[in-house]
């Protein structure tokens, strides 16, 4: 008679093989969620006991919540990501939207993901403690309630971040990007020991002499490196029927990978310890953005017009902004903060553009099956 162990193995066994299945997925999502609720439990109570808990602040349940929840976080993803390592897997390759022959995700595109994964965890559950600690003003946790509520937490952390990795594709990575900065700039801007750091400008949040500077500094690099795997991978399937075309999508790709590169050196050289290297890098990324955008339609073709446009109007408004920086109507912190906004957002909706672009295959089992069935090829990556 099967233990329930070697029930889980089994099922763990069957996401390696040819003949996996969404229902699979989520089926394992739904075991690795029950095991971390359980060890969340098991590990929360003894800690409470015998203890009134607060929501938030210092040995809350809010903090203890916050903090697991995002050990909780990458080992899901790594628990996620080893179900749907590429070298095992044959016909069903393209449920891992980041299979591409000849090239695969490195050691470091899956820590910085990782991380981007247990940061949305850690602050997060921190946000919504505080948020529950204003509507709950002097309310007392007991023990065992208290080691429920950190358990879900870790349970729904867990089923999340493991759905994320085994179903990690350039669209579903955009949105983790979007997500991670959202929170990551938030955090250094509720952080900052500078209350008017706003009135110099958006890097003073990460100088050395702000409390803010490893939450804004980390949050770049970590973006910086998530943008140029994204950008990788993203570009790979972009229909290419001429030398042409196939240099265009190498020019987009390089800059798009340079955009990444000169992010995150801009969160590696302070502006207050590397004065000249990190304009040069702000100024660079800014300078590659706007030639990828303009030169757009020649570089990729297959680009919808009205994505185009779109990037013309980033452009367009961003010149602007310096306009307006020039005479003196906006500070340099609103020119920084409305074109990073802008910046970003037309990355994202790229990634996403290209996705679409592209076709359904990659990230969906179901468009492959059908693609590979009208081909009558045996291997959808084949070539």
């Amino acid at each position: 008679m099967k233990t329930v162990g070697d029930r889980v193995m089994q099922v763990l066994r069957q996401l390696r093989g040819p003949d996996t299945s969404d229902s699979v997925f989520e089926a394992t999502a739904l075991i690795v969620g029950a095991v971390f609720l359980v060890l969340g439990f098991a590990i929360a109570f003894p800690v409470f006991f015998g203890h009134e808990l607060t929501i938030s602040g210092t040995g809350s349940i809010g903090s203890f919540a916050s903090y697991g929840g995002a050990i909780t976080a990458v080992l899901a993803f790594v628990l996620g990501r080893l179900a749907v390592r590429p070298e095992e897997i044959r016909e069903d390759a393209v449920r891992d939207g980041f299979s591409v022959p000849g090239d695969r995700l490195r050691w470091y595109d899956l820590a910085a993901i990782a991380f981007a994964h247990a940061a949305i965890a850690y602050l997060g559950w921190l946000g919504v403690a505080e948020l529950l600690e204003r509507s709950f003003i002097g309310a007392p946790v007991f023990p065992f309630p208290g080691a429920i509520l950190v358990s879900v937490a870790f349970a729904l952390t867990a089923y999340v971040a493991f759905l994320s990795a085994v179903a990690l594709t350039p669209m579903v990575l955009s949105l983790v990007l979007a997500v991670f900065l959202v929170v990551g700039a938030f955090a250094a801007m509720l952080a900052s020991s500078d209350p008017d750091w706003w009135r110099n400008n958006l890097s003073a949040l990460g100088m050395s002499t702000n409390s803010a500077s490893i939450a804004f500094n980390a949050t770049l690099v970590i973006a910086g490196v998530m943008i140029t795997t994204i950008s990788r991978y993203a570009t790979a399937g972009l229909p290419v029927d001429e030398d042409g075309a196939r240099r265009g999508r190498f020019i987009v790709r390089g800059g798009l990978i340079l955009m990444g590169v000169f992010l995150a050196c801009v969160g590696v050289f302070p502006v207050d310890e590397f004065f000249l290297v990190h304009n040069t890098v702000a100024t660079g990324m800014t300078v590659v953005f706007a030639i990828v955008v303009v030169g757009l339609p020649w570089f990729l073709r297959s680009i919808p017009r009205v994505f185009v446009l779109f990037g013309w109007a980033y452009v367009l408004v961003i010149v602007m902004l310096g306009v307006f920086f020039a005479v003196g109507y906006y500070n340099l912190t609103a020119v920084e903060l409305i074109a990073a906004v802008l910046i970003f957002s037309w990355i994202i909706v790229f990634l996403r553009t290209a996705g679409s672009v592209t076709g359904g295959s990659r990230g969906d089992p179901a468009s492959a099956r059908t693609d590979r069935a009208r081909a009558g090829s045996p291997d959808l990556l084949a070539g």
